[in-house]
């Protein structure tokens, strides 16, 4: 086999979870994403099973996200919104009655959401236990990535808090999927000097940086981002291709921009009577995404057109056939000036399949059934397939990078989310001070440090700083930092003045209830 093709999706979504109110606006965010891309994702998966294909892809499930998915209240409350969306649409079937062409998508939406719930209910609700036997029957290879997704560069200045984001999460994926990570997506890519020895310490074996990351190593590397390397404690390091991301994951040259593909933002949420879509919409009181959508991108300023399945379903086609193309005369050029099979890393967005891309699952299908039948230039592989098969590689240091803006940590550090480094400071060193000084706790002291580790594992996720940054959600970000931040330090004052309160502790523990087991002691 002259090369290799790692496709990698980062499925991840911050904690949101909110008992005290029957709907919430932002738990829409899973719920959009079970609908838009994990259920079709799986689907995919299923179909390539069924065929006896031997085609891996690797998948990042995030340990805030497998909490979610996990949880008794948030998948009562997606099945529910599922029930709505069908009555939604049942009721568009109706309404367009008179308009043929809308009323097909609204059929086709119709048998789209009724299809996601069949799934669902057969899953029983349990998406993690799906993916878990995927990967039991070889067909997918999950990674871990930090406990709630905390950018480790900027906590590089208090150690036990890289480790508590690594190891936590090494523990819940234990929990989830009955063994040990081997890979890890450091959040955000971000990389620093020095994080291999906590990732050691979980004995992963390998992670991803973006480009930069690995071509400014040192030594510089041989083969580029087309093969990876050791650091030197023997952790491999994998470099994101950036022909390949640029090719789906670019506003301007990216595939999901084709006139032909449906819009993301005209939505029937925004633009039919308020009081007909009120009872579906994910918070009552305001107007949001409902994932009905009948207009196409259309391109320009012209006003948007009527969204065409079956020319979707062409652009589709003609970019599974471009990508593969592409892929095929990249590797067969890296094959003739690279002494060794080239590798090509191909890492995105999970979302970006389905929630941001409607036509991306199936462009993922397309492609992987083209790549197994259509061609011998290339194997589609998992990072740690290739490891297994290419034990030997150069040893170099990574450079400090991260895959967001200008390639370092302008998004998690800026004029608009600074603030937050100096609270999650004081309270980290905190944490540390609290676990050395309670090394034999009673039974409601060991609650009380428990749930300040999870309340400061909240306050670390690196979604608030960026939602700050690009002005998405402010408000609600904002709140969330403060939120975990008071709760934090108000558990260490009920500890250090040895008054704790058990009935306020046991509300906090039922809404912030993630990591049941989570073990303290990471953060002496």
């Amino acid at each position: 086999m002259p090369g290799y093709l790692a496709i990698i999706l980062h499925a991840h979504l911050p904690f949101v979870r909110h008992p005290e109110h029957d709907k919430f606006l932002e738990e829409s965010w899973l719920f959009e994403a079970i609908t838009e891309t994990y259920l079709p994702v799986l689907q995919v998966i299923n179909g390539w099973q069924r065929d006896n294909m031997d085609a891996r892809i690797t998948m990042t499930l995030s340990p805030t996200l497998c909490a979610m998915l996990r949880d008794p209240l948030l998948q009562s409350r997606y099945a529910s919104h599922l029930d709505e969306l069908i009555t939604l649409a049942d009721k568009e079937i109706s309404r367009t009655h008179w308009d043929m062409e809308f009323q097909e998508l609204a059929k086709m939406y119709h048998t789209r959401l009724t299809e996601a719930r069949e799934l669902y209910q057969q899953l029983g609700g349990d998406l993690i236990g799906k993916f878990r036997r995927l990967q039991d029957f070889g067909l997918l290879e999950i990674i871990t990535t930090g406990a709630t997704h905390g950018l480790l560069p900027l906590m590089a200045n208090h150690p036990p808090s890289v480790r508590a984001q690594i190891l936590v999460a090494r523990d819940y994926y234990r929990d989830c999927f009955g063994c040990d990570p081997r890979g890890i997506w450091l959040p955000e890519c971000a990389y620093f000097d020095g994080v291999e020895a906590y990732l050691q310490e979980a004995n992963i074996r390998w992670f991803i940086v973006d480009s930069h990351g690995l071509l400014h190593a040192n030594p510089r590397p041989r083969y580029g981002v087309f093969a990876p390397v050791f650091t030197p404690n023997g952790i491999a390091v994998f470099g994101r291709d950036m022909e390949s991301s640029r090719q789906v994951w670019s506003r301007t040259e990216g595939y999901p921009g084709d006139a032909r593909y449906r819009d993301f933002y005209r939505d029937i949420g925004f633009d039919l009577d308020f009081d007909y879509v009120k009872p579906h919409l994910p918070s009552p009181d305001n107007r949001g995404f409902t994932g009905i959508k009948y207009h196409r991108i259309t391109g320009g300023n012209a006003p948007k057109q009527p969204y065409q399945p079956a020319a979707a379903h062409q652009a589709v086609d003609a970019h599974a056939r471009h990508f593969l193309k592409s892929r095929v005369e990249q590797i067969t050029e890296l094959g003739t000036v690279l002494d060794r099979p080239p590798l090509v890393i191909s890492p995105y967005d999970a979302e970006l399949f389905g929630h941001w891309w409607y036509e991306g699952p199936e462009f993922l299908d397309l492609f992987v059934r083209k790549a197994y039948f259509d061609q011998k230039t290339f194997e589609l592989i998992t990072p740690e397939q290739y490891l297994r098969r290419h034990p030997t590689n150069q040893i170099a240091t990574p450079a400090a990078s991260s895959w967001g803006e200008e390639g370092y940590y302008r998004v998690w550090l800026n004029e608009k989310n600074e603030w937050i480094y100096r609270h999650l400071q004081v309270a980290q060193e905190r944490m540390t001070e609290l676990v050395l000084k309670f090394t034999k706790p009673t039974a409601l002291q060991n609650r009380a440090l428990k749930q300040a580790a999870r309340e400061l594992l909240l306050a670390q996720s690196s979604d608030w700083p960026f939602i700050l940054r690009t002005n998405t959600s402010p408000d609600y970000a904002k709140k969330r930092v403060k939120a975990h931040l008071l709760r934090f330090n108000g558990i260490y004052t009920q500890l250090t003045t040895k008054k704790v309160d058990g009935k306020w502790l046991a509300e906090i523990e039922t809404r912030d209830n993630l990591f049941p087991e989570i073990n303290v002691s990471y953060w002496s």
